[in-house]
């Protein structure tokens, strides 16, 4: 038989006759089976510098948990609120961070500058927040003038790389890093000079207005008014990816940037747009920090988070409604590190090291070996 007919015959053969494609694991079983493997990893790695691996290593996972107590004086009560509320606190700021990141990414736009958005966005907050009420600006509307004072801050500064990357076609990754660093210094400058308290035993901002500050929602924590800010932020980042022609822009100029040209798709639109967006959601982050935790700006505050919002956005692969989670997660691992270095005999490196070794673990989740992949989603029914 000629390959005409062999192609004629298989064309002809009813679907039922036609061989299937092999099963795949689907993404929800391969993520499960990384979070298991990752955790065992640790468990080992505790095993091989811990007396009491099995303690160490429940500390780091159950560390950012209260403690439930009941007596019939009290009744039920609980206690550690401080841990728990760092968790949600870290949550939502990783949250902003990680869609000021996840954005970009989804253009194909390997931005670096969420430190800088984030810094100078809560500049902007602070600034408003002291001088709003001596400029005779009415109180109830000082919150929501920070906000849009640090949006749009953060809107800029994320916009400046875009337009660098179109217009001159610099690398995103250089420009965003170098704009990190004039942000810090230009933060550093403002805070001990023009901002400064001359009350303070430090250089320090004055504390915010009350009018400025969001109100808390757990005694004894930070956590604030601003956590219903996350799903809202969220919704508006999935709604903007998927619901909007700049969002179509987006993901297709990240996926097939050559097929974008050739339709005629505004391509520098959508990535100079998608790099602004993500300065805009790490200005949130950065008024989370100024009017949330902190209520005022200390000089030293530290770089580095914007990092940790890369990191989340890679562990919720760049969709805005898993951040969250990835946000949780992180947070809660961080947390429950910080109380087993100190409630156990595991050393900080260690620690550093586990965590790492679950981050790793999550996000090569297709390492898993192929022939193991096959028999689980032959046992599991395969993708759904």
């Amino acid at each position: 038989m000629t390959a005409e007919t062999l192609s004629q015959a298989s064309t002809a053969l009813p679907p039922a006759a036609l061989p299937l494609p092999p099963p795949e694991l689907s993404r929800g079983w391969r993520l499960a089976l990384a979070v298991v493997a990752a955790l065992l990893a640790g468990l080992a790695m505790t095993a091989l510098v811990s007396r009491e691996p099995l303690r160490a290593y429940l500390v780091l996972l159950t560390g950012a948990l209260p403690d439930v107590d009941w007596s019939r004086a009290h009744g039920w009560q609980l206690h550690r609120m401080v841990r728990f509320g760092t968790v949600i606190e870290d949550a939502v700021t990783l949250t902003f961070l990680g869609l000021a990141v996840a954005l970009p990414f989804r253009a194909r736009q390997f931005s670096l500058g969420a430190d800088g958005q984030m810094f100078l966005a809560a500049l902007a907050a602070t600034a408003t927040s002291l001088y709003w009420l001596q400029l005779g600006g009415p109180a109830w509307l000082l919150l929501p003038a920070a906000a849009c004072a640090a949006v749009l801050t953060g809107f800029a500064w994320g916009l400046l790389p875009g337009l660098l990357k179109v217009r001159c076609g610099a690398n995103e990754m250089v420009t965003s890093l170098m704009l990190n660093l004039i942000a810090l210094q230009f933060y550093r400058l403002a805070v001990a000079d023009w901002l400064r308290d001359p009350h303070a035993g430090y250089q320090v901002t004055p504390l915010l207005p009350a009018a400025a500050v969001f109100s808390p929602l757990l005694e004894h924590t930070n956590v604030t008014t601003l956590l219903f800010a996350v799903p809202l932020a969220v919704a508006a980042a999935a709604l903007l990816l998927t619901r909007t022609t700049l969002g179509y822009e987006i993901r297709v100029t990240g996926s097939a940037p050559a097929f974008a040209l050739q339709a005629g798709l505004p391509v520098g639109r959508a990535v100079v747009l998608s790099m602004a967006a993500g300065g805009a959601f790490a200005a949130l982050a950065g008024l989370h920090i100024s009017n949330g935790l902190l209520k005022r700006l200390p000089v030293d505050l530290s770089p580095g988070l914007g990092y940790d919002g890369l990191l989340v956005a890679l562990l919720a692969r760049n969709d805005p409604r898993a951040v969250p989670w990835a946000a949780l997660f992180y947070a809660w691992l961080r947390t429950g590190a910080q109380t087993m270095e100190r409630s156990t005999d595991v050393s900080r490196e260690t620690v550093l090291v586990i965590q790492a070794l679950i981050i790793l673990f999550v996000v090569a989740e297709r390492l898993l070996p192929k022939r193991v992949s096959d028999v689980l989603a032959r046992w599991t029914g395969g993708a759904r």
